[in-house]
């Protein structure tokens, strides 16, 4: 079944490569949505897919990648978004 989540990762998270890796992550987990930056230096993702594939994304965001120093992530899920592809915003 397809459920759609939104998250909202804070601490350094903003150019540190975070919305790329997070774009080949969710290719990996095949997902689709978006990672964009948010005017307060904290990155918005939409995650649209499988449950388990969205389960191993969130993990994933909760440290993202090497460079980032993930303080917090909030996520909740979100009526279903259709998306083609991840894309970075």
């Amino acid at each position: 079944m397809n459920v759609s989540y939104i998250a909202h990762i804070s601490g350094r998270v903003q150019g540190v490569y975070f919305r790329a890796s997070s774009q080949q992550q969710a290719i990996e987990y095949s997902l689709s949505g978006y990672a964009r930056n948010l005017a307060d230096g904290d990155v918005e993702v939409l995650l649209c897919g499988e449950q388990d594939n969205i389960n191993k994304m969130l993990v994933w965001l909760a440290h993202g990648p090497e460079q980032a120093q993930v303080t917090d992530i909030q996520h909740k899920q979100v009526p279903w978004q259709q998306h083609n592809f991840f894309s970075i915003g």
